[in-house]
């Protein structure tokens, strides 16, 4: 289907969130690649400022693709078949934003030596997660839109 005006200010809307997630997702895995060893305290607390940019930044993007005039409501106006890819991703939002809330818990000060190997797991598989969500996401656009809205570099 071909994306309406207000489809297309939505669009370039998400453009823009999307490289703001592609940003706080690099500073989160710039964080967690800083060395540590002998310095947990300090490389927690740029864990920490990571991943609570990365909160504030996600929370943006389910409010607006869930929201009540959200992306997720735009593409199902437009094409019902599409139902299963939304609540896919919906529900996807809902596990990521309790694995960051549980990665931002975790990493309040103090971090000590042993929590390091357990928060570089889990914030990698965290980037991971967010990464497959990105690519999911882009595809349903491309298939509600015909439209490529790229990788937010």
């Amino acid at each position: 289907m071909e994306p309406t005006t207000a489809a297309r200010a939505e669009l370039n809307a998400i453009r823009i969130r999307r490289a703001e997630l592609r940003d706080a997702l690099d500073d989160l895995e710039h964080a967690l690649a800083a060395p540590a060893s002998g310095r947990a305290v300090v490389w927690g607390e740029g864990v920490q400022t990571s991943v609570v940019r990365l909160a504030g930044d996600f929370g943006a993007h389910v409010e607006a693709t869930e929201g009540p005039d959200g992306l997720h409501q735009s593409i199902l106006a437009g094409d019902l078949r599409l139902a299963n890819a939304v609540d896919a991703l919906t529900a996807e939002h809902a596990r990521i934003a309790g694995d960051i809330a549980a990665l931002v818990a975790d990493s309040s000060a103090p971090v000590g030596p042993t929590d390091v190997e357990d928060l570089r797991d889990r914030g990698t598989a965290l980037l991971s997660q967010l990464i497959r969500h990105r690519q999911r996401g882009a595809d349903l656009i491309y298939e509600a839109y015909e439209t490529d809205i790229g990788g937010g570099d």
